[in-house]
């Protein structure tokens, strides 16, 4: 029981090994699938271990990390209820509650949750981290290094992680990137100048802003002189109803989040 091991080969466990070995950490790595080839395409692409064999996966595992679809989780622990030893397991499943997953896979296993970024792939991620009852320290700390390796870790009630999912996905940014350049080529500015410009305006900002010590509503001042032109865009948008849409979208991502703890 030496290796962290990942059991699923999908998405988010590719960026998390990208980021992974762009920091070049060093712990061992072992990956579970039962898709062959994604367990082949891995290895090729970051010099992970896998392991096509579910017992013998969870056998070296000293942290597992379940990283498997929401409504895949409990048919995946119920193949692995053999676990009789002490053993710290993550899972990265979105909705599914602690309470859940202890149902599911009883002590001496011990849970936390995890809600890793796909921008972790680059090393700028953020993960969002909670910890079940009598989660180890020790296992709390490696927790916490590996995902640090790819970027921030933030500590939250689980109570709040559904609105944490919701809030966090860098989709809002693709999103509003792509939505702010189409808009530009509506006025005029052929593609790639509205990418550009629209990629200026909420990466290059928003990096400004982190690197102040000004607030965020005296930046919005700064950058919006009454009566001048981005004054003008910012208020056509809030009449036409911007932070309904945006709240309405976050209720959407946390009432699909309560689904998936249904369906788990």
């Amino acid at each position: 029981m030496s290796a962290i091991v990942f059991l699923g080969g999908g998405r988010i466990t590719s960026a998390l090994l990208a980021g992974l070995r762009l920091a070049q950490y060093k712990q061992p790595i072992i990956v579970h699938d039962i898709d062959l080839q994604k367990l082949r395409d891995l290895q090729r692409a970051y010099g992970v271990e896998v392991e096509s064999d579910l017992r013998r996966a969870v056998n070296e595992a000293k942290l597992l990390i379940i990283a498997v679809r929401p409504d895949s989780v409990g048919q995946l622990l119920r193949h692995i209820n053999f676990v009789d030893w002490p053993l710290g397991a993550v899972s990265l499943a979105a909705g599914v509650p602690l309470s859940t997953l202890r149902a599911d896979l009883r002590p001496p296993v011990c849970w936390a949750r995890a809600m890793p970024s796909p921008t972790c792939r680059s090393g700028r991620g953020l993960t969002a981290v909670t910890f079940g009852r009598n989660f180890p320290p020790r296992c709390q700390r490696e927790v916490c290094q590996l995902f640090s390796a790819v970027g921030p870790v933030l500590e939250i009630p689980e109570s709040k992680f559904d609105a944490f999912t919701a809030t966090y996905s860098c989709s809002h940014g693709y999103h509003a990137l792509a939505t702010l350049a189409a808009a530009a080529k509506k006025i005029g500015l052929d593609h790639q100048t509205a990418l550009t410009a629209a990629a200026h305006a909420l990466a290059d900002g928003i990096a400004a802003w982190r690197d102040s010590d000004t607030s965020l509503d005296a930046l919005i001042h700064e950058a919006a002189t009454p009566g001048g032109i981005a004054a003008a865009v910012m208020n056509a948008m809030d009449r036409a109803g911007y932070a309904r849409v945006v709240q309405k979208g976050l209720e959407a991502g946390r009432k699909r989040a309560q689904k998936n703890a249904r369906i788990a």
